[in-house]
């Protein structure tokens, strides 16, 4: 796979709506010279010509539309400190800088007869970009069985569906007030015999918790799984080390790399959670 160069951008918003209590939508208008993001891929987003909050925030590319003399970006996101309080409140024509697409994406298998999600709230950004990209590349036949595994606290944080279209959606609640009632990852260990491990690709994104429980589930089962990982960043490029996560050779040792650059997708088998 050939190593896209990211590219520091300024972007125009096009809308940013709320589509959910705390949670946003929105459109950035780039240049046509932005790269093409793969699905797994982020983008540091900063205001343009504010001091503060000085650092950029990782947020996961929700889609990408490249048109004849410009390109949108859309980007799904949570409210969750000041920095994309701030984006909350910025209206149609404001300024972001853009710099990216950033990490290593989620690894596609274009052959694969089953393509399984397993979303935890906001993870369902790249998730979407990925189930797209599914439906156009699958050998030009879009034949590939997407099966969604959607989950959140409740109801009104379920975000994102509709890019869903047409797929199987699967939805769960912890509180039950709609689809099953439970954590998303019960939804899918309930369903879990249903699938052939030879024959299917398991990805995931959501709050660490879920991964860890994920990654219980499909222990000794023989089950793929690519999971993109949410953590804090700085920088985004793997300069400050702040992103690193704990990861266990073929050999037991714990061994660290960064989410930004070695990531943000890994191998569920190589995470470590002592």
């Amino acid at each position: 796979m050939m190593k896209l160069e990211p590219s520091m951008l300024s972007g125009i918003v096009l809308r940013n709506l709320q589509v959910a209590p705390g949670h946003f939508l929105m459109d950035l208008r780039l240049p046509a010279s932005f790269p093409a993001p793969l699905p797994g891929q982020f983008c540091m987003i900063r205001m343009t010509e504010r001091l503060e909050p000085f650092l950029g925030r990782p947020l996961s590319i929700h889609s990408f539309r490249r048109r004849k003399d410009s390109a949108t970006l859309r980007l799904l996101y949570r409210v969750a400190g000041k920095g994309t309080l701030l984006f909350s409140r910025q209206g149609k024509g404001a300024a972001f800088d853009i710099l990216g697409p950033l990490g290593k994406p989620f690894r596609i298998l274009p052959s694969c007869p089953t393509v399984i999600l397993v979303a935890g709230g906001i993870g369902v950004a790249p998730l979407a970009f990925l189930a797209s990209h599914y439906r156009r590349s699958n050998h030009g036949s879009g034949k590939a069985a997407i099966i969604i595994y959607a989950g959140a606290g409740d109801s009104t944080k379920l975000v994102g569906l509709k890019s869903f279209k047409d797929m199987d959606l699967r939805v769960s609640t912890d509180d039950g007030s709609l689809g099953f009632h439970g954590p998303v990852t019960s939804h899918f260990e309930q369903d879990l015999t249903s699938y052939d491990p030879v024959n299917s690709i398991i990805y995931a994104c959501g709050p660490s918790a879920m991964i860890r429980r994920l990654s219980e589930i499909l222990k000794g089962t023989g089950f793929a799984c690519q999971v993109s990982m949410e953590e804090r960043m700085a920088c985004g490029v793997g300069a400050c080390l702040g992103c690193a996560t704990a990861l266990r050779d073929g050999d037991g040792k714990v061994r660290y790399e960064r989410v930004c650059r070695e990531g943000p997708v890994f191998d569920i088998r190589d995470l470590s959670w002592e």
